[in-house]
């Protein structure tokens, strides 16, 4: 069984609102539909059904947003991870890939409607996110990514070498692409919220609450728990990678993938004046990540994921991050101090993309946000309603499949890609005669 990091190193568990008052079931009862999960999909789905009056049971393993949805490092950026939009446009196939490119680009907007709807206290800041390019020719790379993006109606723009550095405050970008319409926001505070407005809407929601099986009975579910259950015209499960039981062999639908978030002291007013002055979301453009941003106490929130010793050596990781932001940022005179760090996982899958799984009539499972999880998570509720309301499967915006097992050579694919991508990368920028990042 996949051991979870602790839920109570995060920033966001430290300084989130404080979560709606949740019980266990411990009684029989009924529901229209049952949501398994408390992350962003599952809430998302049961906000979207109780609003439209249906009566909907989330059931909880941990606590609301104990997975990805409350250990993620908070960038809300409506993109995809992997795939340029013509590569998943090949992957997917007509009509789904446009359907999926229409939800996933324009997901903000409905993460900024339901904060503001349901007045959701979560940082949410939409200053946008910046791509640089750390050598000359990734300038051509921003630049198809920007003509593909705005072509299906984000609001992106490239930055030039001066533009990039006044929007970042980096003097090593050869230039860099702005999304416009990206933004950031304190995980957790963000799922609580969720959860706070599914119980407004008069939805259910039980936490300390496992799921241990799901059997058929006439015409219905019925949801097992060790104290309780629900019994439900339909089931929905959205437990990603914090999937433990619950329905078989669900948990073979994806690999998982460790990736590492941590949090500094808060920046001065000057350091803040040289490193991201605009509040945007960064990313340094190698294929080898190295993300961040601001909270609001100032306090840089970078993630990267684990390779060697990194991420497993706290001392050396937290060397790795600081030098890597200075070098990004010379002018910083602030040294970075990691006050936290922790651990989250990613439910991976070849695609990269979320995959919809038939699991018996009137039951469907979740899994595969790989990383994209604020978005992602946000605008999958709308999909899944869909499917709880009755939506034909022709028409759903995600194809529905039988339930698959990802290959055993996803368990070291993903890594092994990372360590492609930094050598592509190094040898790029030699040849281009562009300085290398420290631990590159």
């Amino acid at each position: 069984m996949q051991k979870f990091s602790r839920f109570t190193d995060t920033l966001w568990y430290a300084t989130a609102p404080a979560a709606p008052q949740t019980r266990p079931l411990e009684e029989e009862i009924k529901a229209d539909v049952c949501v398994v999960g408390a992350g962003y999909s599952g809430l998302t789905t049961a906000l979207e059904l109780a609003r439209q009056g249906v009566s909907v049971a989330v059931l909880e393993r941990e606590l609301i947003g104990f997975g990805g949805s409350g250990r993620n490092a908070g960038h809300c950026t409506p993109t995809f991870t992997h795939f340029s939009l013509d590569e998943l446009r090949a992957h997917l196939g007509a009509p789904w890939a446009e359907r999926l490119i229409r939800r996933q680009t324009r997901a903000n907007d409905k993460v900024g409607e339901m904060i503001a709807r349901y007045g959701i206290d979560c940082e949410w800041e939409q200053n946008g996110y910046v791509q640089g390019a750390l050598y000359p020719s990734h300038v051509d790379t921003l630049r198809n990514h920007m003509k593909s993006y705005n072509a299906v109606g984000a609001r992106t723009r490239l930055l030039d070498r001066d533009e990039v550095r006044a929007v970042t405050g980096s003097s090593r970008f050869f230039g860099g692409w702005l999304h416009e319409e990206a933004g950031g926001l304190n995980a957790l505070g963000y799922a609580r919220g969720l959860g706070r407005a599914v119980m407004e809407e008069g939805g259910r929601i039980f936490t300390g609450t496992t799921v241990t099986g799901c059997d058929r009975d006439g015409q219905a579910w019925v949801v097992k728990t060790p104290r309780g259950s629900v019994r439900a015209e339909k089931v929905i499960y959205t437990t990603g990678a914090y999937t433990v039981a619950g329905w078989p062999k669900l948990d073979r639908t994806f690999r998982i993938m460790r990736v590492f978030v941590a949090a500094t002291q808060p920046f001065s007013a000057a350091s803040q004046a040289v490193v991201l002055p605009g509040r945007t979301t960064i990313q340094d453009g190698r294929g080898d990540i190295y993300v961040y941003k601001y909270n609001r106490e100032n306090r840089i929130v970078a993630s990267m994921f684990p390779m060697g010793p990194r991420g497993r050596d706290p001392e050396l990781t937290r060397k790795i991050l600081s030098e890597r932001l200075k070098w990004l940022h010379p002018e910083l005179r602030e040294e970075p101090h990691w006050e936290f760090f922790w651990y989250g996982d990613l439910d991976m899958q070849r695609r990269t993309v979320p995959r919809l799984y038939a699991l018996a009539p009137g039951v469907v499972a979740m899994t595969g946000l790989s990383g994209r999880g604020v978005p992602t998570g946000s605008m999958i509720g709308g999909i899944l309603s869909d499917w709880a309301m009755g939506v034909a499967e022709k028409d759903l915006d995600l194809r529905i499949e039988p339930l698959s097992r990802q290959p055993l050579y996803m368990s070291i694919a993903p890594k092994l890609a990372l360590r492609s991508y930094r050598l592509r990368d190094n040898i790029r920028a030699k040849r281009q005669r562009a300085e290398l990042p420290p631990y590159a």
